[in-house]
């Protein structure tokens, strides 16, 4: 049989079980001296040693053939045959390979520029999805000197050096996702992928498939070729869950088995498939207060809360304004092709007045509102005055936070502290829908929480 098909194929090897050579045809021999071979004999031999790039060793350990295939080395490109070999019993003893023309380029230079332009193509897409799943920021990208700053950069440098899951704490707009990606970044994961996921972005009824993803055909409409999930996209790298609060009670039981099994089952699959992924969750919302309404799994918490880190608010760190002005300000020329823009220190000084319940994020908002209303190249309080104005929604919400409780001492009772926050939230709901027209999405905008928080406040309105 061997001597048939050393007439029929240009060149043809058989190996064992073990990858090793058991008999190798003349053909083949006079395409080894450009590999660097020099002796007659190869039989016994590892084939890898003998043959760069060959898959034979693929086709012995899962017993599937290669029929048709393009094998490149230093001896040039040949189009080759890959067949594994089996007893009676049905078990694979060894594979053959056979080389069934060299130098297909010559003869089959259609099929070979076919083949080139799609290898180009994957690498493209393999290197735009790669430059997408790359950390945007790191540590530095963190602005501020303050204390509370300095600390906050402390401990993402100490919890990037671990793989256990971090959990990150603080209002809205404190720069939570630019720390994930810190964290990221300095971390042995660093050259693997970072997927964000925003809890509270994406309808209840997706969830699952977005984090698990679809087996093929799982539904009627379901992609023929499945779909990956988040966890599955980040096997090897880290996983983002902003708004971890947001998420569904009957979702929260299979995120912890994920968590502690690091398996995942796609949605419509009988198939577990491991995962390596390192969780960094981050929420504006009080958990241990959900835990306790019974509106977060407490077992969910703990393996959440193994890493906190609490960032705090920009009232807190006020000596980081200045540099924080300026950072925005040059990413704000940068993104508008506009000239850098100073403050003049009257400006600084009503900023620094301002309370920033929407934090950093809030703050970037009015310089680029003042940077771009105005042709002016210097900033002044004029500038933006009206934008933080006492006359505005939050302005108005902001005075009504810090005003003084009265206490008539034998007139009232002071309320609770919770009856007086209740209230304020009250308040600041129906003056923000006012504000917008009744549009929910604007007035969680402005509100600085998530779409899915003022809905689940909108029942207490007329409470």
């Amino acid at each position: 049989m061997f001597d048939t098909l050393a007439r029929t194929a240009m060149g043809t090897l058989v190996v064992d079980r073990r990858h090793r050579i058991v008999w190798i045809s003349e053909g083949y021999k006079r395409f080894l001296p450009a590999l660097g071979h020099a002796e007659d004999d190869f039989v016994g031999r590892l084939v890898e040693e003998v043959v760069p790039n060959t898959l034979m060793a693929h086709v012995i350990d899962s017993g599937q053939p290669m029929l048709v295939d393009l094998l490149t080395n230093q001896a040039g490109t040949f189009l080759v045959s890959r067949l594994p070999l089996r007893d009676e019993r049905g078990e694979v003893i060894g594979a053959m390979g056979m080389v069934l023309l060299d130098h297909p380029e010559t003869t089959m230079q259609p099929l070979i520029t076919k083949f080139s332009h799609l290898q180009r193509e994957l690498d493209d897409a393999r290197r735009q999805l790669a430059a997408q799943r790359r950390p945007k920021f790191t540590v530095a990208s963190f602005i501020g000197a303050s204390p509370q700053a300095m600390e906050v950069k402390r401990q993402a440098r100490r919890v990037a050096q671990t793989d256990s899951t971090v959990l990150l704490l603080g209002e809205t707009g404190t720069g939570k996702e630019l720390l994930a990606h810190a964290i990221h970044a300095a971390s042995t994961r660093a050259s693997r992928a970072f997927v964000g996921v925003n809890i509270a972005a994406v309808p209840d009824s997706l969830l699952e498939a977005e984090f698990f993803g679809v087996a093929p055909g799982a539904y009627t409409g379901a992609d023929r070729k499945g779909r990956d999930g988040k966890f599955k996209l980040a096997d090897g790298g880290t996983l983002f869950l902003d708004e971890i609060g947001d998420m569904p009670i009957a979702l929260q039981s299979k995120l912890l088995r994920v968590l502690q099994e690091q398996e995942v089952e796609p949605l419509g699959s009988n198939t577990v498939q491991r995962v390596d992924v390192r969780i960094i969750a981050a929420t504006s919302r009080d958990l241990p207060a959900m835990v306790a309404d019974g509106r977060f799994r407490a077992d969910l918490f703990y393996r959440l809360n193994v890493l906190p880190i609490r960032l705090p608010a920009l009232r807190e760190r006020m000596a980081d304004l200045e540099a924080l002005i300026e950072a925005l300000a040059d990413d704000i020329a940068r993104r508008s092709g506009l000239p850098h823009k100073n403050l003049e220190p009257d400006a600084l000084a009503l900023l620094a007045r301002h309370r920033w319940p929407g934090n950093i994020r809030e703050l970037r908002n009015v310089l680029e509102q003042a940077t771009l209303m105005t042709d002016d190249m210097t900033l002044t309080a004029r500038h933006f005055r009206q934008v933080v104005g006492q006359d505005s929604v939050v302005g108005s919400l902001i005075e009504a936070a810090v005003e003084p409780l009265p206490v008539a001492v034998g007139i009232a009772a002071p309320k609770s502290l919770p009856q007086a926050i209740a209230e304020l939230e009250c308040r600041a709901i129906r003056e923000a829908l006012a504000a917008t027209g009744g549009n929910k999405l604007a007035a969680s905008r402005l509100l600085g929480i998530s779409r899915a928080t003022l809905y689940e406040k909108l029942p207490h309105l007329n409470g």
